[in-house]
């Protein structure tokens, strides 16, 4: 862009913004407008894979979600941020707002490294929203010896509803590593969302490990300024590494959240811990024993993530969660990073995404979560299509028309009559869903499946990604599994892109129940939810032809056995404006 036309731009912006309202005169408007001029200097990031209804900044490197909360109304979300570039540097906490978890407005950065506790790097953490009202942020600071250590920020200005400038305590580091209890000055990261106890302290969860032990190490506090570390931690488990992101938080069969610190009949509790060494995270369902602050997984739950439970079997990482006191619910967060070498990323000018919003509660069986996008997401969709009681023959492959096949919200439920062309389920094939989507992909017919939806797919077929379902017999010939895949070995001819396939076991009974999948296509984003949200699978893909208007959306059936597609619905979803 020439001068001229860049300043024709910023004019427009300014009147444009003047115009609506958009411009406060004191410090939230010229934040907005800072950030805005920041996004339209050169170098001018590469648009061809940047998505539009998930979040990310205008440029630059993001990676964990920090802090979410809703104060006075409005809705915050903070999150790891290399203001300087699109790899990772001396991180700050970027941060934004938004009154309906769609379209959302940036601010200046809201922690930046500048004391001695995080000179080197103002690291992930959680917001807590206090007694009286007011939020206080904990975060990890990398600090000037290069310990990991626990910080807190409050805001300037409580009365402002978007909370644009923080406060740092003179008292930093709250928390530092105790060499006496043998703390890893390098592995001590990550504060929770802090809960009372019946007793009126504080607690909060910091990750850790001891060797292979991952730790969830256990403080408490009277007044939220002086920490004093548990005797034992709260949870750990062996052979598990170090563990990032802890999130612990009540929850119910019912679709309604729970305030952190709830407790009572009825309530069971979710720990969740991203690991370093493999970059996946894991969850277990269990039970809080408040009286000696302990945490106990229910029976059956696994403490890993080889055939434990998680959000997500594909890109979704050191997630965060919130009580939205506004809808009484809580709400999901997770960070989509890139599938192309840093070379390619840091030359497209962006790296990292964050996943669509999600409304999290126990499953009715109480063993699982139940994830959904939020609600909110429907005020964006258009030119719905529908497609009722169409028979998917062997082979088929049924072409969706109408809508923005690249930017679209597609729900689909399957219907099918009879097992018996179903595979039988070898031996050692029940822990690895991942390893067994990649054997049986997409494009390998099988007795029921693969059937599901070909998304961001070129006209030609040479590019697509498929989301799909296979049915397999148990040994008992009565019990039948169902696998569900995301398989992108064909989803870019780019051959520098990853393109693992991912899996996971979804808890269908398929003689009883029909299979449902919704999927949301965002350019370079398939977020799928299989069996009304009890498997989520993210893909990150980066076609090369099935861009824009030249996307394809498909249903379809590569089984031996026929089926019913009882039902098809899809939108276009709508440009929210985003940073």
């Amino acid at each position: 862009m020439n001068k001229m036309g860049f300043l024709r731009r910023l004019i427009c912006l300014v009147i444009l913004m003047f115009v609506h309202g958009g411009v406060n005169m004191e410090t939230e408007g010229s934040h907005i407008v800072l950030q805005d001029l920041e996004a339209l200097q050169p170098p001018f990031p590469n648009q061809t894979y940047r998505t539009s209804f998930h979040f990310q900044p205008p440029k630059n490197w993001m990676n964990d979600p920090n802090g979410p909360m809703v104060y006075k109304g409005v809705y915050h979300l903070f999150y790891q941020y290399n203001p300087k570039g699109a790899d990772f540097g001396k991180i700050s906490w970027g941060h934004s707002t938004s009154r309906d978890l769609v379209n959302w407005r940036a601010h200046i950065p809201a922690i930046s490294p500048s004391q001695p506790a995080d000179i080197n790097g103002a690291w992930s953490g959680s917001a807590t929203i206090l007694p009286s009202g007011k939020p206080a942020l904990l975060y990890t600071g990398h600090d000037s010896r290069h310990r990991q250590v626990q910080n807190m920020a409050v805001p300037k200005n409580a009365s402002d509803p978007y909370l644009q400038e923080w406060v740092k305590s003179p008292r930093n580091p709250l928390i530092a590593p105790d060499e006496f209890n043998k703390i890893n000055a390098t592995s001590f990261r990550d504060p929770t969302t802090a809960w009372q106890g019946r007793d009126g302290r504080w607690r909060i969860l910091i990750g850790s490990k001891v060797n292979r032990r991952g730790l969830a190490i256990l403080y408490r506090s009277k007044d939220f300024v002086n920490w004093v570390q548990a005797r034992h931690p709260f949870h750990s488990a062996e052979g598990t590494g170090m563990w990032e992101c802890p999130d612990f938080y009540p929850v119910s069969t019912s679709p309604s959240g729970l305030d952190t610190s709830s407790l009572g009949s009825g309530i069971k509790h979710v720990m969740k811990v991203s690991l370093d060494d493999t970059k996946h995270e894991y969850y277990t369902v269990g039970t809080y024993d408040h009286a000696r602050d302990k945490y106990i997984p229910d029976k059956g739950s696994v403490d890993s993530d080889v055939g434990g439970l998680r959000y997500d079997y594909g890109k979704f990482y050191a997630s965060k969660t919130f009580y939205d006191s506004l809808k009484g619910r809580r709400i999901l967060w997770g960070w989509i990073n890139e599938s192309l070498p840093s070379t390619e990323y840091v030359k497209q000018g962006w790296s990292g995404v964050q996943g669509f919003p999600r409304s999290v509660w126990l499953d009715k069986k109480g063993k699982q979560l139940v994830q959904w996008p939020v609600q909110e997401i429907e005020m964006m969709r258009s030119n719905r299509v529908e497609m009722h009681g169409t028979v998917l023959k062997k082979g088929s492959l049924v072409e969706v028309t109408g809508i923005n096949a690249a930017q679209a919200d597609v729900e689909a439920t399957f219907k099918v009559r009879g097992l018996g062309k179903a595979e039988r389920m070898e031996a050692g094939w029940s822990r690895e869903p991942q390893v067994l989507c990649s054997q049986k992909g997409g494009t390998v017919r099988g007795g029921i499946g693969p059937f599901g939806l070909r998304v961001l797919g070129s006209k030609d077929g040479q590019e697509h990604t498929s989301v799909f379902f296979r049915v397999f017999r148990g040994n008992n010939n009565t019990h039948f599994v169902v696998l569900m895949c995301s398989d992108q070995t064909r989803s870019s001819l780019n051959e520098k892109t990853d393109k693992t396939s991912y899996g996971a076991f979804v808890d269908i009974d398929p003689v009883r129940e029909e299979f449902s999948l919704r999927v949301l296509v965002d350019h370079s984003i398939v977020e799928s939810y299989g069996g009304k949200g009890k498997a989520c699978i993210t893909s990150r893909v980066y076609p090369t032809k099935a861009i824009g208007d030249r996307a394809h959306l498909h249903a379809f059936n590569f089984g031996l056995q026929p089926l019913y597609l009882s039902k098809l619905t899809a939108w276009s979803i709508k440009n929210p404006t985003i940073n």
